[in-house]
């Protein structure tokens, strides 16, 4: 899942990271790149943190919708990708059905992005939980 980030930085300051569809998560770099690092560092934690608290994910929006709001202007907007499927604690086995040919898509599309069916379908129904919340 991706996350728009804005960043901001003061004459006399460290670059300062905002997510702004996760209230509360904020982190900072000394570097335009460390900023990225530590932003995806801190939406990771912050999401274990709602995780484990039995919430949903609020769900990322655009980058223009955010852009609107007074308090992101002069900000620097990127993409941070955080993989949900390594937030998740303890995995457990189970055995479902799926149709021959969605499963063969499934499997191609995961090959293609270097993922396994179990982790793909597992993030996918982590951003299908979170978009529905």
């Amino acid at each position: 899942m991706q996350y728009p980030i804005v960043i901001h930085k003061d004459s006399k300051s460290d670059y300062g990271v905002t997510v702004p569809d996760l209230p509360g998560c904020f982190s900072a770099g000394s570097s335009f790149e460390e900023a990225l690092s530590m932003a995806q560092e801190a939406i990771e934690c912050h999401a274990e943190g709602l995780l484990e608290a039995g919430e949903l994910l609020p769900l990322p929006h655009s980058i223009e919708l955010h852009q609107k709001k007074t308090k992101y202007r002069g900000g620097v907007w990127a993409m941070v990708s955080v993989d949900l499927s390594k937030l998740l604690k303890k995995a457990k086995r189970i055995n479902i059905t799926f149709p021959e040919r969605l499963l063969h898509q499934v499997d191609d599309y995961a090959s293609r992005q270097g993922e396994t069916r179990s982790g793909l379908l597992a993030k996918a129904a982590m951003e299908y939980l979170t978009s529905h919340q």
